[in-house]
């Protein structure tokens, strides 16, 4: 990304170094720190170059040098080091206008490389070239309109109706995924540990709700598309509590679109006709956990 307040850290990962252009608006308030506040990895290196006219300051260091770390895996190399910026006091010692930040830098090498008798094409993007990019996931969890189409503008409710609850991932520049709905708890309090609660879905993608004798709640099958899970829930209430506003808290992951779901990774309604669970998608048996509550 190229470097601005919004994006203020930029990493260049070459081949025997880390190129890292930092914005001196790092909050993206228009306050610009000092040059000499910011450092690179556990022994602190300074910056190498400023271009004022930029308001940027420039780090350049070898892979292995301040104080970097290597993690090798399967599948790639990754060089781990931090900026880190330490404000120094201000002129009034009893107020502070700015918090130290440590940011994880990151520049990943893949361990296996394209082997050809031919010569290497100048089209080919050679090893060296490899950069580290940003993967980010943008979770949501919405209330939707009966029919799917829209969000639901009212949060209002009746007993006897049902929410009609959608989870989205949105992975841009990510390997194809599928999200799953870990565990939804409704509480009175925003604290999804706070008392009475009530976990509608449970164990790793069961929604438990649906067993009971009175609900009809259940996961939606087919998906629209793997990034999407929707769910229908019977509208409820805490017994013995006048309050009519309640919270839901979500748990949601995802898990590699091309790999079959699992007993860690799964979407499971009550079938009543049947009286058995049964997944969105997988083999039934991965639903089993969800009666005997043994789930992994």
């Amino acid at each position: 990304r190229a470097v601005a307040p919004l994006h203020p850290v930029a990493v260049q990962c070459q081949e025997a170094q880390l190129l890292l252009t930092v914005h001196r608006d790092l909050f993206g308030t228009g306050r610009l720190v000092r040059a000499a506040e910011l450092s690179l990895g556990s022994a602190s290196c300074p910056p190498v170059a400023q271009n004022p006219a930029e308001s940027t300051v420039t780090f350049v260091a070898g892979l292995h040098e301040c104080g970097s770390t290597l993690q090798v895996t399967p599948d790639s190399l990754i060089y781990k080091t931090s900026l880190s910026y330490k404000p120094a006091p201000s002129g009034n010692p009893v107020i502070v206008r700015t918090n130290p930040v440590v940011v994880p830098v990151e520049c990943h090498y893949p361990r296996k490389s394209n082997v050809s008798s031919k010569a290497i094409q100048p089209t080919w993007a050679p090893f060296h070239s490899t950069l580290s990019a940003e993967e980010r996931l943008v979770f949501s969890l919405r209330l939707m309109d009966d029919d799917w189409s829209t969000e639901r503008v009212s949060n209002g409710f009746q007993l006897g109706e049902s929410l009609h609850l959608q989870a989205d991932v949105l992975s841009e520049g990510h390997i194809p995924l599928r999200i799953f709905v870990d565990d939804c708890v409704a509480t009175l309090s925003p604290d999804r540990n706070s008392s009475p609660r009530y976990a509608f879905i449970d164990l790793g993608g069961c929604l438990v709700d649906g067993r009971a004798d009175d609900a009809t709640s259940a996961f939606v099958s087919p998906r629209p598309r793997q990034e999407t899970l929707r769910f229908v829930v019977d509208v409820f209430k805490f017994a013995g509590d006048d309050r009519d506003l309640v919270y839901i808290t979500c748990h949601l992951k995802v898990f590699p679109a091309d790999q079959a779901p699992n007993p860690w990774n799964k979407a499971c309604s009550f079938n009543k006709a049947s009286s058995l669970w049964a997944p969105v998608e997988g083999t039934g048996d991965i639903c089993s956990c969800c009666e005997t509550g043994n789930c992994p």
